[in-house]
C-alpha cells in the first residue's frame, strides 16, 4: 500500500523530481564529439496523484570549439549542425536557458534536486555532465550521477527495452519520421515514464 500522503512530487520520489532529458550528440564520445540538441520535459502529479506532462523545452546547439562531428552520427539523427535554419545558440547559453525552468520546477514542487529521466540515461548524463563541466555552469539541478532508465522500466512493464517498441506495447503512438529528434523523444519518453508510474501507483492503492 501507498502512503497517503504521496500525493506530492517530494513525497513520491524521496525529494527528486525526475525531468525526462533526450540528446542528440555528434558522437558517443561525451568529452571530445558534440552535444547538439538537449530536450527537457518537466512532469507534475494531478490533485489525484497521476503524473502528467507539465512543459517541454528545447534547444538547439552549435558544436563547441574543436568538437568532433561524427559523419555517421549526423546521418543517424539527420543534423547538419552548422544549418542556419536550425536557430542554434552556444552550449552555455542552452544549458542556462534549459536549467532554469527545471530549477524553477524543482522549487514549485518543493523538492530539494532534479534527477534525469532517461532511455539508457548513462549516455545523456554523461554528455550532460561533460557539457556542464565544460562550461562551467553553476548550480546544476541535476543529481550528478542517480537516473531513472526508462529502458529497464519498459523491460519490468512491458517486456520491451526499445523505446519504440515499448511505447507501442504501453499503447502510444509512435512517429518513426519524428524518432531522433531531441525534443519528440523528451516528450515519448516523458509519456512512457508518466504511464509506468501511474500504471504501477494505482495497482499498489488496490486493497
Amino acid at each position: 500500500m501507498l502512503n497517503s500522503d504521496v500525493n506530492t512530487m517530494a513525497n513520491r520520489f524521496r525529494s527528486y523530481l525526475p525531468v525526462i532529458v533526450d540528446l542528440e550528440t555528434a558522437g558517443f564520445n561525451a568529452t571530445t564529439d558534440a552535444l547538439l540538441e538537449m530536450a527537457v520535459v518537466i512532469p507534475a502529479m494531478d490533485e489525484s496523484g497521476q503524473l502528467i506532462i507539465e512543459s517541454s523545452h528545447r534547444e538547439h546547439i552549435i558544436p563547441f570549439e574543436g568538437a568532433n562531428l561524427d559523419p555517421a552520427a549526423l546521418k543517424f539523427n539527420g543534423i547538419d549542425p552548422y544549418h542556419p535554419f536550425r536557430l542554434a545558440i552556444d552550449e552555455k547559453e542552452a544549458l542556462r536557458k534549459l536549467f532554469a525552468p527545471v530549477r524553477a520546477a524543482v522549487k514549485a514542487q518543493q523538492c530539494t534536486r532534479a534527477i534525469l529521466v532517461g532511455h539508457n540515461p548513462a549516455f545523456d548524463i554523461g554528455f550532460m555532465n561533460a557539457a556542464v563541466e565544460r562550461t562551467q555552469i553553476k548550480r546544476n539541478p541535476f543529481h550528478p550521477f542517480s537516473t531513472f532508465d526508462t529502458a529497464t522500466l519498459g523491460g519490468l512493464a512491458y517486456g520491451q527495452t526499445v523505446l519504440a517498441k515499448a511505447a507501442k506495447a504501453a499503447g502510444m503512438d509512435w512517429d518513426s519520421e519524428q524518432a531522433h529528434s531531441a525534443l519528440y523523444d523528451a516528450e515519448q519518453t516523458a509519456i512512457l515514464f508518466c504511464k509506468i508510474v501511474n500504471q504501477w501507483d494505482a495497482f499498489a492503492k488496490q486493497p
